[in-house]
């Protein structure tokens, strides 16, 4: 048996159902356990349970602070030696984010994974088209960002879901490997130009003072760790491309452009508009 952790969330929700097409038993995990879902909270070790469990995708819990992530991703992983879990994939984040405000509790769960003891495959995920898209504001007809003119190898969440499915149906063949599975890199400018609005630059300190003083609900991890996605964007340090994803999934990749535009466009329908 498959299963997959965060089964809510966008990402562990696309890769079960993906593991379903493919025809593969599996079921999800979730500190809200539903049908076909298994209570799964990291935040309650002595309630793991991963019995029956053959592998693991361990979606990465980022929704913390670094210390509160790697805890949990620990507690699992010493929940699946335990229950004799006999393979673990874990969902982490590109190598050329080394940059980004969050890469520390990857890279130390990579750390965990490799010496926890069962087998692994460590998947490095590049960021979504879906959120570079998302990241922009707007401001009457046209998009701000503080991309400046940088480029993001931006990847579609569903191929990262599928690409999770092929490496969980089949662990064996990826023992031990590490991949690198990003995009084709795109800029906020050609984004812009796809929905034929125009795209003006924001300086980054700009971009901080808005997500400070205009953004409510922001949790006090992510303001840095969004400016340090922008300001990585901005200076080209994720826009380097491999043919890993390509490979597992031995097809083309959806084109994150046209991902990103219409996140970008769902973004705009779902502002505040003023009244007359």
């Amino acid at each position: 048996m498959i299963l997959v952790t965060g089964a809510h969330g966008h990402l562990g929700a696309a890769t079960l159902a993906a593991l379903r097409a493919r025809g593969a038993a599996a079921t999800g995990g979730s500190r809200t356990p539903g049908e076909g879902i298994r209570r799964l909270d990291f935040d309650d070790p002595a309630g793991l349970d991963l019995t029956g469990v053959s592998t693991l995708m361990l979606v990465s819990a980022g929704y913390a602070e670094d210390d509160q992530v790697v805890a949990r991703h620990a507690a699992v992983l010493e929940a699946a030696v335990r229950d004799g879990v006999g393979h673990v994939v874990y969902t982490s984040l590109t190598t050329a984010g080394d940059h980004l405000a969050f890469a520390a509790a990857h890279r130390a769960t990579e750390r965990l994974v490799r010496t926890s003891g069962p087998p692994w495959t460590i998947l490095r995920n590049g960021l979504y088209a879906e959120l570079f898209g998302a990241l922009p504001t707007w401001a009457g007809a046209g998009m701000e960002s503080a991309f400046g003119d940088g480029a993001l190898a931006a990847v579609a969440r569903e191929d990262l879901a599928e690409a999770a499915a092929v490496v969980a149906a089949d662990p064996a063949r990826h023992v031990g490997r590490l991949y690198d599975l990003v995009g084709t890199p795109i800029t906020a400018d050609r984004v812009a130009a796809r929905l034929g609005v125009p795209h003006r630059a924001i300086g980054l300190g700009e971009y901080r003072r808005r997500l400070l003083d205009e953004t409510p609900g922001l949790l006090p991890f992510q303001p840095p760790m969004l400016v340090s996605i922008a300001t990585s964007v901005r200076h080209g340090f994720l826009d380097g491309t491999t043919s890993d994803l390509t490979d597992l999934l031995g097809r083309p990749l959806r084109d994150p452009l046209t991902v990103a535009a219409e996140a970008a466009e769902a973004a705009s329908a779902a502002r505040p508009r003023a009244v007359a």
